[in-house]
């Protein structure tokens, strides 16, 4: 847990997993005058380095408070991140892959809003994207307009007339704008993760989706990405 004084009454929680997404939410977040209070999700994936990425940038951004919470999701299984499953090398496809975690999005939320409310925190960043991602359909607008108006109606926040907002500042951009958001904001790319099967060195593979989609962001935004590939 990472710990800084606060310097703002306008509190965020930001859902940080350690990837590039995450991470550019949380540097808006930031930069729109939120003091961030970060939660990263230890479900049990095999990409464990985005933890460790997550602790590095909640640190970078100067995170209130950085809770990693442990709630294994290998007991379900289901998913090539938490089940014993070949992660696809094949390029991303039209179906929705077995990398999707079930109901993945509408836990972590869940979780989220719970923290939200006990920090008294209004607003909830979330880096979900509906262009350049895997098919995912947690990270869809209908499901965050429909998440929203649950955690109205589920919380004593939002029975009382206080509900929250759920930011998704890179809901409709490309891996590209992502890639050149993360430019203008100084952020150092190199600190975040997101290869679904890291080689045993610690490399990101190259060719699982998620190492498609950053690789294909940052050439066509004309940037150097900061992570090293396989």
């Amino acid at each position: 847990m990472t710990s800084q004084k606060d310097n703002s009454g306008r509190q965020a929680v930001v859902l940080l997993s350690g990837g590039l997404d995450s991470m550019v939410s949380g540097a808006i977040a930031r930069e729109s005058g939120f003091a961030l209070n970060a939660l990263t999700i230890d479900y049990g994936q095999r990409h464990r380095i985005e933890i460790e990425s997550a602790r590095s940038i909640a640190k970078e951004l100067g995170c209130v408070r950085h809770v990693i919470l442990p709630l294994d999701l290998r007991a379900f299984g289901g998913s090539a991140l938490t089940d014993d499953i070949d992660v696809p090398k094949d390029g991303v496809g039209d179906d929705i892959p077995v990398t999707y975690v079930p109901a993945r999005n509408l836990v972590f939320l869940s979780l989220t809003s719970a923290w939200a409310e006990a920090v008294g925190a209004s607003d909830i960043f979330i880096g979900v994207n509906a262009l350049d991602y895997s098919g995912y359909p947690d990270c869809r607008p209908e499901f965050i307009a429909s998440f929203t108006e649950t955690a109205r109606l589920g919380t004593k926040a939002g029975v009382e007339g206080h509900p929250f907002k759920i930011h998704t500042p890179l809901q409709h951009m490309s891996k590209a704008d992502i890639a050149r958001e993360a430019s203008r904001l100084g952020l150092d790319t190199g600190l975040s993760w997101s290869c679904y099967d890291p080689t045993d060195d610690g490399l990101a593979c190259g060719v699982c989706d998620s190492c498609r989609l950053r690789q294909k962001g940052f050439a066509e935004a004309g940037l150097q990405d900061g992570i090293i590939y396989e």
